[in-house]
């Protein structure tokens, strides 16, 4: 179950949820754990529903993987997955009618991508769009709703997010990766150049040089001639993701929030150990 909902991102899932929401404006507790709840229940139900539609493609590539090595049986991992999707989704509708609407949609671009990342090129962009929804659904949860600077904050987690999925498609390479999806992982470290002036200016540049140094760490584990490891290097920029959240929200009034964004960082690491990322 574990493995096969690859929980060990499930922090990620958090620190978007909870960087969009408080981009949104924030609110009441009892609704963002609703919405972290019901995040994470979507995104359980989408990892069991991403290996039941690559059964085929398992049983002939990854026989490691728990339905073509017999863990369980891929009749079970779609009641599953279809399960946990229902379930996250009646959390979302419990937030309003604009964190439902978005959250239907969040579920169509979550089959969408399960259905055709295997076959088409701009799978990258499905994942990222992903997690832009999930940006959104977040921020509509909150008092003030989508605001622009949520919205910024999400195109530049989609555009981090889509050059992470171009390196993950050559993840079983024995080769060393192409380096141009790079530029897109940079984005974030320009938005928090142009957003966060005044008093939060030195806060936006130290959060974004831990992000960069963190990429160019992650790409060196997969480029290094010698032994590229590129599973390492995904889960690595995987964990990123959380700095992308960190660097969006260092402009807000609160040190300790970008803490506790910040902490989920070193959670997915440790998580990352115990389950594989991918």
């Amino acid at each position: 179950m574990l493995l096969l909902g690859r929980v060990s991102n499930l922090p990620t899932v958090w620190s978007n949820c909870l960087a969009g929401w408080l981009l949104g404006g924030g609110g009441r507790a009892v609704d963002f754990l609703v919405l972290a709840l019901g995040a994470s229940l979507l995104y359980v139900g989408g990892m069991f529903l991403n290996d039941a539609f690559d059964e085929e493609f398992d049983r002939a590539n990854r026989r490691e993987r728990p339905i073509p090595s017999g863990q369980i049986e891929v009749s079970e991992v779609w009641r599953w997955g279809w399960i946990w999707l229902g379930c996250g989704l009646v959390n979302l509708v419990l937030l309003g009618w604009w964190p439902a609407l978005l959250g239907v949609l969040l579920v169509g671009a979550i089959l969408l991508y399960n259905a055709v990342h295997k076959w088409v090129v701009f799978a990258p962009v499905l994942m990222a769009v992903c997690r832009v929804l999930l940006y959104w659904v977040a921020a509509a949860s909150a008092v003030e709703g989508i605001t622009g600077l949520a919205l910024w904050s999400s195109l530049a987690l989609g555009s981090y997010v889509t050059g992470l999925s171009l390196y993950a498609v050559h993840e079983r390479s024995k080769r060393g990766l192409p380096y141009w999806p790079a530029a897109l992982m940079a984005v974030p470290l320009f938005m928090a150049w142009v957003v966060n002036g005044g008093p939060y200016g030195p806060r936006a540049l130290l959060c974004g040089l831990v992000l960069a140094v963190w990429i160019a760490r992650s790409l060196h584990t997969a480029m290094r001639a010698a032994s590229p490891n590129v599973p390492a290097a995904i889960g690595s920029l995987l964990a990123g993701i959380v700095l992308v959240d960190f660097v969006a929200v260092v402009g807000g009034d609160s040190l300790w929030v970008g803490v506790g964004i910040f902490a989920l960082f070193g959670v997915t690491l440790i998580a990352q150990r115990f389950v594989p990322a991918t």
